[in-house]
This record gives C-alpha cells, sequence and structure tokens, in this order.
C-alpha cells in the first residue's frame, strides 16, 4: 500500500493521516521520528546502535530489526494506525524503491534487502544524502529555494541536487554524488574509481594521508588550526581550497540559488570552514551577475534524513 493509498484509505474511514515515520540508517546509528505532515515537525524521535555487522540467528541483519521495533514504537506513540514509513540509506536506490542494490563496504546485508517484506509494509526508500536535502528544503536551510544543492561533509563527501522544484536522481539513482566530481585526473581512485575525487581532498577517510600521519580526524585538525598551528593551517587550507574548486565547477553546471554545507565536518568546523571557503569561491566563482551563490550550513543537522524521508512520501520524489 503506497503512501496515497494510505491516505486514500483513512479519507474514506473519515480520517485524515496526521503524521509519518522517517528513518534513517546509519553507519553507526538509527535515527526514526514522528513527522507531523503538515508542517514537518519532529514530535517523537528515538536513536539507537546500527550493529553493523551482526545478524540475528536467523541470519538478518540485526539493523532490520531495530528498525522495525522504532518504527512499531512511534506508530504506537502516534495512535493513528498503520502509518506511512520513508527510509533513507546509503547508496544506490532500486527504481521501486524498495531496496538498496548498491552499497559496498559498509552496512552489510542492506544490499538488495526489500524493506517492505523486511517490515511487512510499504516502505519507501531514499538515498540518505538525497533525503537530507528533502529535508533542509521542506523545513530547513532550502526552505522556500527550487534550485539548491548540497553537500554532507564527513568519512566521505555526499551530496543531492534539487533543481526546477525537484529532485534530480538520473537515471540508476547516481545523480548528486558530488563528492565523486575529478580535481586531479592523475590522482589515486576513489571508491566510485574517480582518480584524484573532492571526496579524497576534504574527506576525513583520508585525513592521516593528508597530513603526513599527524591527525587521525578532521576534527582534531580544525582544533589544531583554531589553536595557531601553522602546518595543521597549511593542509586545512588546501583541502578548502579543493573544495571551492569543486563548488565553482558544480555552481557552473547545476545553476543553483543557494549551496547548502553539511555532515560533521561542516558542523564540526562553522566558521572555520566558511570563511576561507568564500574567501577562495572569490577566486573561483563565476559570477555574471555580480553576485556569489550563498553557501549556507545545513540547519536540521543529524535528523535532516529523517524529516526528508517524509517529505520524500509527501511530495513523490
Amino acid at each position: 500500500m503506497t503512501f496515497l493509498n494510505l491516505l486514500a484509505r483513512g479519507r474514506g474511514l473519515g480520517w485524515v493521516m496526521s503524521f509519518a515515520i522517517g528513518v534513517d540508517v546509519g553507519g553507526t546509528m538509527i535515527k526514526a521520528g514522528l513527522v507531523r505532515l503538515s508542517d514537518g515537525e519532529m514530535v517523537e524521535r528515538l536513536t539507537v546502535p546500527t550493529r553493523d555487522g551482526e545478524f540475528l540467528p536467523q541470519g538478518e541483519p540485526a539493523f532490520v530489526e531495530a528498525v522495525r521495533i522504532c518504527v512499531a514504537t512511534l506508530e504506537q506513540r502516534a495512535g493513528e494506525g498503520e502509518l506511512a514509513v520513508g527510509l533513507a540509506a546509503p547508496g544506490l536506490v532500486v527504481v521501486n524503491g524498495r531496496a538498496i542494490r548498491w552499497m559496498p563496504g559498509r552496512m552489510v546485508g542492506i544490499e538488495g534487502l526489500d524493506w517492505c517484506e523486511a517490515c511487512s509494509r510499504e516502505v519507501r526508500v531514499f538515498n540518505d544524502a538525497q533525503a537530507a536535502l528533502l529535508g533542509e528544503v521542506w523545513t530547513g536551510a532550502g526552505r522556500g529555494c527550487e534550485d539548491v544543492m548540497m553537500l554532507t561533509l564527513g568519512t566521505g563527501v555526499g551530496g543531492a541536487i534539487y533543481s526546477g522544484g525537484r529532485l534530480i536522481a538520473g537515471r540508476l539513482g547516481r545523480a548528486g554524488h558530488l563528492g565523486h566530481v575529478s580535481l586531479d585526473s592523475r590522482g589515486p581512485a576513489d571508491a566510485c574509481l574517480t582518480p584524484g575525487s573532492l571526496e579524497l581532498a576534504i574527506g576525513n577517510q583520508t585525513i592521516s594521508e593528508r597530513t603526513c600521519g599527524r591527525f587521525g580526524s578532521t576534527h582534531d585538525l580544525v582544533a589544531a588550526v583554531r589553536s595557531g598551528d601553522q602546518e595543521a593551517s597549511g593542509w586545512w587550507e588546501e583541502s578548502v581550497r579543493c573544495l571551492a574548486v569543486a563548488l565553482a565547477s558544480l555552481i557552473n553546471v547545476v545553476d543553483p540559488e543557494r549551496v547548502i554545507l553539511g555532515g560533521g565536518i561542516a558542523s564540526g568546523a562553522g566558521q572555520c570552514l566558511f570563511d576561507p571557503l568564500r574567501r577562495w569561491m572569490e577566486v573561483y566563482e563565476w559570477r555574471p551577475e555580480g553576485g556569489a551563490v550563498p553557501l549556507v550550513a545545513a540547519d536540521l543537522g543529524e535528523w535532516a534524513g529523517v524529516v526528508g524521508a517524509v517529505h520524500g512520501l509527501r511530495c513523490g520524489a
């Protein structure tokens, strides 16, 4: 039963569904929320460990049972019977929106897992970065925008594009993988075979290599920058410059009215990221009308995917 069918059934019985459930299955934590359909407000929220790599005795990934429990708990609290569920997860989504079909290296068991069968209900699956952008468009930093681009800076670099008032997914769902644009055609290949990608230039997974083994996380690097460490500042400046080069190129392709930066690196670095980034954008960005495309921080933080998965149900993304 689809979300629209659920609404129709509810109206036929004399009630209108007030809430839907959003779930974001991350590598470390699963976040779930009861989201009001009228305005996107999350009235209940749950967080449980993902337990990636753990399996139940019947061979099912442990995170499937965790999702079922979250959905049942939130549905009970809503008191409206069966609710529509939107689920965000990393990887490429199958065409029918029931499963993730490609996610190598982590989230063991998620590839090919039919969430409708696993949860014995209709579940609409979204790529996590695309869901995050949908959340920001609905109630966050992209509210009111028809053309907006989002990058999530964390272990890797994710992204999504909202153009002409709709999410751009592409034929296979690859659209929006902005971290896999090439900045160096002779550089090493990333997980998607892209040489010298943006993800390798600023993602947390390469921080030790980029800092000659001195730092194990971008958080530690930024802390050193704030303390006045000149060597750390040089490494960070180069990473931000690479981000600016990528953004300038992507702006030429997508022509957004706003760029949203989210993820752990963006939220943790704050102005230590935005100040040098805006300075470098003055060097690289093509501004035919004289104005810069605004760079803004994501508003919804780690809950953007939860809210966006529900908005995806509402708008049929």
